[in-house]
C-alpha cells in the first residue's frame, strides 16, 4: 500500500529535508552546549579543589602535621560538599572523610582524577554522584587528596539538555505538522490547476483556472495557464474557421477549374476550341489556389511562432522607399497620384521581409479599390507614443465602422470586394505580422469624400521602437 498522495508531495519532501538539516544542526548544538558546559563544570570542579588544597597545604605549612590533621578532621564532619583524605607516606589512612584514595596510580606529583561518590539518598538509598579529585605529596612526606562533588552541576547540565532535546522534538513535530499543512495547500491549488490541464487537455477550452488574487506564484502562474489558454482557443478556432473557409472558398474556383479542364478536354477532342487557351485560364485558377493556400500557411506560421523569426534592425523609411519604387509605375498606369512622406532616422526591429509584404498587401489592397484620379500615400513617422508607424491612406471606398474588425478575420470580404480577386487574407495576413512584431494593426477613415468617392481608408502598422 503506498503513502497517501500528502506525503508524497514535493513541499512535504522539502520540509522533511528542512526537518533533517535543522535535527543535525540541533544535535551539533546540542554536542557543543554539552562539551562546553560539562567542561565549565570541570573546571569549576577544579578551581574549587585547587583552592581548598591551596588552604590545606597553608596549614600545613605554618602548624604541621598535627594542624593539617586537625583541619581535615574538622573540613571532613562539616557541611562542605568536600572530600579529604590524609595519608601516610606508605599509603595508610590517617584522617579523611573517606577509606580510599581514588587514584588508583600516583607518580608522586599532582594527580587529578574523576571518581564516583556514593552517598545515602533521602530515601535510604544509596546514591552515585560524579566527582573531581587531586591528590599532592607534601614535603614531609605524607599524602593530602582533596575532592569535590559535581553531581548537582552536572545536573543542571543534565536538565538543560533535556530541555533542549524537548524544544527540539516540539520543533521536529511543529515542523512536520507545518510541513502536513504546506503540503495540503500546495495539493490543493495543484489539483486546481491539474483539474484545469485535465480538461483542457480532454478538449474542454472554455475551462480556466482561479485566480484568488493573493498576488503570489499560483496566481502567476494561473494567470499564465489562462492567457495560454485563450492562446490556443484562439488558435484552435481559427484553424476551425480557416478550414471551414478554405472549403467553402475554394471549392467553387476548384469546381470551376474542373470544369474548365473537362469543358476544354472535350472541346479540345471535338477540334471546337483552343486548347492552349482553356489550359491559360486553368493555370491561372489554380495559381489562385496556390496563393490562397501560401496565405493561410503564412498566417499560420506567423501564429505559431508567436514572434517574426530572423529580426533585425533596419530603417523602416527606406524599406516604404523600395516597396514603393515597385508600386509607383501600378499607381500611374491607373491614374492615381503616389506620394511617400517617411521620417528620417527611425529604427525598426523585425523580419523585413515579413514586413514588407505586409506593405505590399496594404498597397496592394489600395490600388485595387481606389478608382482613377485618386490618391495613395505612403507615411512613416514616431507617434507620441514612441512607436513606429507606417501607414497607407487612399481615397478609395473605404470600410464601414462596424466591418473593421470583422475584416481583419481570414476569408472575410466584404460586399464592394466580391467581384474583385482574391480570397479575403490581405489584412489578415497583415494583421498577423504585426502581432508578431509586438505591434498591432489601425483601421481607420481616410481623408474623407473626394470627387463624390471616399471616404477613403487608412491603415496603420505600429511597431514598437527601437531605442
Amino acid at each position: 500500500m503506498g503513502l497517501p498522495r500528502v506525503f508524497r508531495t514535493t513541499p512535504f519532501r522539502l520540509t522533511l529535508l528542512f526537518l533533517g538539516l535543522f535535527a543535525a544542526a540541533a544535535a551539533a548544538f546540542l554536542a557543543y552546549i554539552y562539551i562546553a558546559t560539562a567542561g565549565e563544570v570541570t573546571l569549576r570542579a577544579d578551581a574549587r579543589v585547587s583552592r581548598e588544597m591551596a588552604a590545606l597545604e597553608a596549614i600545613h605549612h605554618s602548624g604541621g602535621l598535627a594542624a593539617l590533621n586537625q583541619a581535615v578532621i574538622e573540613r571532613s564532619f562539616g557541611d562542605r560538599p568536600m572530600v579529604y583524605l590524609l595519608m601516610k607516606p606508605d599509603g595508610g589512612n590517617i584522617s579523611g572523610s573517606i577509606g580510599k584514595s581514588p587514584v588508583e596510580k600516583f607518580d608522586g606529583e599532582q594527580t587529578w582524577t574523576t571518581f564516583t561518590l556514593t552517598n545515602p539518598g533521602p530515601d535510604g538509598g544509596m546514591v552515585r554522584q560524579p566527582a573531581r579529585g587531586l591528590q599532592e605529596r607534601l614535603p614531609d612526606g605524607y599524602m593530602l587528596f582533596v575532592g569535590a562533588d559535581v553531581g548537582e552541576l552536572e545536573f543542571y547540565v543534565s536538565k538543560i539538555l533535556r530541555a533542549l532535546w524537548g524544544a527540539g522534538a516540539l520543533m521536529i513535530l511543529l515542523g512536520l505538522a507545518g510541513g502536513l499543512m504546506v503540503s495540503r495547500d500546495v495539493s490543493r491549488n495543484t489539483a486546481a490547476l491539474t483539474h484545469v490541464i485535465d480538461q483542457a487537455r480532454g478538449g474542454d477550452l472554455h475551462v480556466r483556472a482561479r485566480v484568488r488574487g493573493s498576488g503570489d506564484e499560483y496566481d502567476e502562474l494561473a494567470i499564465g495557464l489562462n492567457d495560454m489558454l485563450d492562446r490556443l482557443e484562439r488558435s484552435v478556432g481559427g484553424l476551425r474557421h480557416a478550414g471551414d473557409a478554405i472549403a467553402h472558398d475554394l471549392r467553387s474556383p476548384l469546381t470551376r477549374l474542373r470544369a474548365r479542364l473537362e469543358a476544354a478536354m472535350i472541346d479540345a477532342e471535338a477540334g471546337r476550341t483552343d486548347a492552349k487557351a482553356a489550359l491559360h485560364q486553368a493555370l491561372e485558377d489554380a495559381d489562385g489556389v496556390l496563393r490562397t493556400f501560401s496565405a493561410v500557411l503564412a498566417i499560420a506560421r506567423l501564429e505559431a511562432a508567436g514572434a517574426a523569426p530572423s529580426q533585425t534592425v533596419f530603417d523602416p523609411a527606406q524599406l516604404a522607399a523600395s516597396i514603393g519604387e515597385l508600386y509607383e509605375p501600378l499607381c500611374e498606369d491607373k491614374g492615381l497620384d503616389f506620394e511617400i512622406q517617411a521620417s528620417p532616422g527611425l529604427r525598426l526591429k523585425g523580419n523585413r521581409e515579413f514586413i514588407a509584404q505586409a506593405l505590399a498587401n496594404v498597397l496592394d489592397n489600395a490600388i485595387k479599390y481606389t478608382p482613377a484620379g485618386g490618391a495613395i500615400m505612403v507615411r512613416v513617422r514616431r507617434r507620441s507614443s514612441g512607436d513606429v508607424e507606417i501607414s497607407v491612406t487612399d481615397t478609395g471606398p473605404g470600410i464601414p465602422a462596424e466591418d473593421r474588425g470583422r475584416v481583419l478575420d481570414r476569408f472575410v470580404r466584404l460586399e464592394n470586394s466580391r467581384n474583385e480577386p482574391g480570397a479575403g487574407l490581405g489584412l489578415s495576413l497583415v494583421a498577423a505580422v504585426a502581432r508578431a512584431h509586438g505591434g498591432h494593426l489601425d483601421l481607420d477613415e481616410g481623408p474623407g469624400a473626394l470627387d463624390g468617392g471616399g471616404p477613403g481608408l487608412r491603415v496603420a502598422l505600429v511597431f514598437p521602437s527601437v531605442s
